[in-house]
């Protein structure tokens, strides 16, 4: 394996299933058998983000818009762009939108980012701002990317600093983790082709999966022709696992565990505003952890259960 810390590039000829990262300046490119799986962006952006992600059979698997054009997508929500983490309620500024004033994720630099054989490290440090610049809090994150045969996998490592004073994570549907899908997966979308579908762990399907509490979600359907899927993984380790979900039908598909008032509104469990506040005292830290599989076909041909039994097993790297 290479390590390579700072901005440096780091690259590697590690085999057919090896995984090579490039730090291009702005991008790190991730490479698995020398074809491009996705790219890191962290340069003039409200926060970083994972596009293009190519999944099995070597169709993208997030939307394109807005930072390419394609005549498939329905353009809305331009804040969704790839697989990133943001939250709408950071001591209550939105860091989740893209609209005025709302809140940015810099990245101030990277920590590791290593090639190898069985796996690709990202690792960074990042602050939480306001729109007047204002430091809210940082993060640690680390990405790791996986080769496999016959699936992608991304592991998502995020570590929350409350390096600024005492750190509000509000009570908000507007987050968390989160990638958003091509549109011909959506389940529906306006004007445009949609086929796909959702299940969660729990069983629920398509719009019934929002807001519900599940160890992992499934999102699968058609990209270019070839069945495809998202499966999103929640760690046991996790604060109030298995945490709620921000599901949506046209594509959104994001791990929240902070928004239990809203994901409550209209249940008997209905919850107070503020319910969902996580608070973290200052100086300390709280970490989550995520696992992204791409795969084909839906949830039993992609084994998703067997799959989220393995993560659940694993322990933080060190």
């Amino acid at each position: 394996m290479i390590l390579v810390a700072g901005v440096m590039a780091a690259t590697a000829a590690i085999g057919a299933e090896g995984v090579a990262l490039t730090d291009a300046g702005g991008k790190v490119r991730v490479e698995i058998g020398g074809e491009l799986f996705t790219e890191y962006n962290y340069k003039d952006v409200a926060r970083p983000y994972l596009y293009p992600i190519i999944g099995p059979g070597g169709v993208g698997m997030t939307r394109d818009w807005p930072m390419k054009e394609n005549a498939n997508d329905v353009q809305d929500h331009i804040h969704h762009k790839g697989l990133w983490y943001a939250h709408g309620k950071v001591n209550t500024v939105d860091c989740w939108s893209e609209q005025k004033a709302f809140g940015k994720t810099l990245h101030e630099k990277f920590l590791e980012i290593s090639s190898g054989a069985k796996q690709g490290v990202i690792r960074s440090l990042n602050k939480w701002v306001s729109a007047d610049g204002k430091p809210l809090c940082s993060d640690e994150r680390t990405i790791r990317f996986y080769p496999h045969s016959d699936v992608r996998i991304i592991d998502f490592e995020i570590t929350f600093i409350a390096s600024e004073g005492d750190l509000t994570l509000g009570d908000t549907k507007e987050g968390s983790m989160s990638i958003r899908l091509p549109t011909s997966m959506s389940v529906k979308a306006k004007g445009k082709v949609a086929e796909g579908h959702i299940i969660n762990s729990k069983g629920n399907r398509d719009v019934d999966a929002w807001g519900k509490r599940a160890e992992w979600v499934d999102y699968y359907g058609p990209v270019n022709g070839k069945a495809v899927a998202v499966a999103m993984m929640d760690h046991p380790s996790n604060p109030r696992h298995p945490t709620y979900w921000h599901v949506r039908d046209y594509g959104l598909f994001s791990a929240n565990p902070y928004g239990i008032h809203d994901f409550t509104a209209k249940t008997e469990q209905k919850q107070p505003a503020g319910a969902g506040d996580l608070k973290v005292a200052a100086g300390k830290k709280v970490t989550f952890r995520y696992r992204f599989l791409f795969h084909t076909g839906d949830e039993k041909e992609g084994k998703v259960a067997e799959h989220y039994k393995k993560y659940a097993a694993t322990k933080a790297a060190k």
